[in-house]
């Protein structure tokens, strides 16, 4: 499996192009359903590769006596999502989620700078 992003944003998952259709009309569901977890598994990796760098960065922060949340990089972030939001979710829909990533990242940021390690849910 792989995975790319056309210009529009979309992601592309490489599993199979040709989803077969029945009576020329229905799209089979276990197929899509096979993509979406793929999609799911793409997710996973890049929100954890995100948490990483997050991690360097609260790093960084702490050597710096900078503060871990950071209001202004967070109303960037929420800007240029949904700026560059090609849909079909809703700008609101795409703030709560990075809200909530941003909000697990900084939760990571600290947790391990407190030095508890790896919290389970």
């Amino acid at each position: 499996m792989g995975y790319a992003v056309d210009s529009t944003g979309r992601i592309d998952v490489h599993y199979r192009r040709d989803i077969p259709v029945r009576d020329g009309a229905s799209v089979e569901i276990d197929e899509i359903r096979k993509r979406i977890d793929l999609l799911d598994d793409v997710l996973l990796r890049v929100l954890n590769e995100r948490a990483r760098l997050a991690l360097e960065i609260g790093h960084v922060k702490k050597e710096l006596g900078l503060p871990v949340f950071d209001p202004a990089r967070e109303k960037r972030i929420f800007a240029r999502m949904k700026g560059d939001n090609p849909g079909p979710l809703d700008d609101g829909a795409v703030v709560r989620l990075f809200e909530r990533v941003v909000d697990e990242s900084r939760r990571l940021e600290r947790t391990r700078s407190q030095g508890e390690g790896r919290e389970e849910c």
